[in-house]
C-alpha cells in the first residue's frame, strides 16, 4: 500500500501512478466532493472482486460508477428525459443518477434489476482521474462496511485488518475533508424520479408521487423501493403501511416486495388469513416477510394479538394492507422497535392505471 500526500506540483505524476494501479486492477483511494472514494475498473471482474472483499459486503447492493460526462455515461446507461435533466441542472456535483444500464460494466457492478448509478464529480482529482484512465472507475466509498464515512484516512485505516489494508494498493491523500452530506440518489428508471437518498442535494418533499400503468410497473417500483431500504432491513426491519381501496394494488405491490426478495411462494391476500408469512433467503442474508390485513379487526388491541411486534426485528419485512385503521399506531409501534417505516397510497386512475404516493 503507497500513500500519497496530493500536492498540485506533482498532479500529474500521482494521477499517472493511479491510472497504472487501476489498469493492473488495483483499488485506488481518492478524495471526492464529499468524502473519500474507492476506485478500480468498473469493467474488470477481477478489481471489482478484490473491490468487494475489501469491503466485505455484498448482499446485492451496487455499485456506482464514476464518468467524466454525460457522453461518457452514455456509453454505459440510457439516458431518459428525466436524467438528462438532472445531468443538465445538477452536474458535476454531489449526486448520483440512476439509469438502465447498457451491460458494459463487470458483473455486480450494475444491480439485480438492471440499473446503474453514474456519478460526475465536481472534485478535480477524481475528475483527472477518470479523464486520464479512459474508463469508468467504482465510486463507493472507501470504508469497509459498516464503518463511518471516511473524511481522513485515518478514518479508513483505523478500523481495518491487516488483511484488508493489503487489498488498498495506493491512496491519494487529499487531507481532512469537510463534512458533507453523502451525493443525492436520484432513480429516474421509473415513469417519474424516484430519491433514494436525500443528500447534499434536497429535491424531494416529505411524499413523492409516482404513476403506475401496469402490474409489472408497480412491482417493479416495490422492488426499487426495497433495494434502497436493504441496510434498514438488515439493521432494523421495515415496516410498510399500505394504503388504499379493493383492487387499487396493494397485493401487487406486495408481489413485488417479494420477487425481490426472491420468495418462490405464491403470494396472496391475507384478507381472511390475516397473515401470511413468507420466509425468504437472498444473497445469503434469511429472513421473513409478513403480509397482514387487519381489515375484519375492531381495534388495534386485537391487531396487536398477532404479535406484530415480535415481526419488527432484522432481516425481517411487514407488510400491512388496509393500513389506514391503524395508521399513527403502527407508526409508533415502528418507532418504539426501531424499525424503518414507509407508507405507500394508492389511488385508482382508471383501468390499469394507479397513482402511488410514498411518505417516508
Amino acid at each position: 500500500m503507497l500513500i500519497q500526500k496530493f500536492n498540485k506540483s506533482k498532479a500529474k505524476e500521482i494521477i499517472a501512478t493511479a491510472c497504472q494501479v487501476l489498469s493492473r486492477g488495483g483499488l485506488v483511494v481518492y478524495p471526492t466532493e464529499t468524502c473519500y472514494g474507492l476506485g478500480a475498473d468498473a469493467t474488470n471482474p477481477e478489481a471489482i472482486a478484490r473491490l468487494l472483499s475489501y469491503k466485505r459486503r455484498r448482499e446485492g447492493k451496487p455499485l456506482s460508477i464514476l464518468v467524466k460526462d454525460k457522453n461518457m455515461a452514455e456509453d454505459y446507461v440510457y439516458l431518459n428525459d428525466s436524467a438528462k435533466n438532472l445531468y443538465n441542472n445538477f452536474l458535476p456535483g454531489p449526486m448520483t443518477v440512476i439509469s438502465k444500464s447498457k451491460n458494459k460494466v463487470a458483473p455486480n457492478v450494475a444491480s439485480e434489476l438492471g440499473t446503474l448509478g453514474i456519478r460526475i464529480s465536481s472534485h478535480p482529482i477524481p475528475m483527472a482521474l477518470v479523464s486520464q484512465f479512459g474508463k469508468p472507475i467504482t465510486a463507493t466509498s472507501a470504508n469497509a462496511s459498516w464503518q463511518k464515512k471516511p473524511y481522513t484516512i485515518a478514518d479508513i485505516l483505523k478500523p481495518l485488518s491487516a488483511k484488508q489494508k493489503e487489498k488498498l494498493d495506493f491512496i491519494i491523500d487529499g487531507g481532512a475533508l469537510p463534512k458533507q452530506p453523502a451525493s443525492t440518489v436520484v432513480d429516474t428508471t421509473l415513469l417519474d424520479s424516484m430519491v433514494l437518498r436525500a443528500g447534499a442535494i434536497k429535491l424531494q418533499k416529505v411524499s413523492q408521487i409516482f404513476t403506475s400503468h401496469s402490474e409489472t410497473e408497480t412491482m417493479q417500483l416495490a422492488q426499487t423501493l426495497l433495494l434502497s431500504y436493504w441496510n434498514q432491513i438488515r439493521k432494523w426491519g421495515l415496516l410498510i403501511a399500505l394504503l388504499g381501496d379493493l383492487g387499487s394494488g396493494k397485493t401487487i405491490f406486495t408481489k413485488g416486495v417479494g420477487q425481490f426478495l426472491q420468495i418462490r411462494d405464491h403470494i396472496t391476500s391475507p384478507s381472511y388469513t390475516l397473515v401470511n408469512e413468507y420466509p425468504f433467503s437472498r444473497h445469503k442474508v434469511s429472513g421473513m416477510l409478513y403480509h397482514l390485513d387487519p381489515w375484519r379487526l375492531e381495534n388495534f388491541a386485537d391487531f396487536s394479538k398477532l404479535e406484530v411486534v415480535k415481526m419488527l426485528a432484522p432481516n425481517q419485512i411487514v407488510v400491512v394492507e388496509w393500513a389506514s385503521k391503524f395508521l399513527p399506531q403502527l407508526q409508533k409501534m415502528a418507532e418504539n422497535q426501531n424499525s424503518s417505516f414507509l407508507v405507500v397510497s394508492f389511488a385508482d386512475k382508471g383501468k390499469t392505471t394507479r397513482q402511488l404516493t410514498i411518505a417516508k
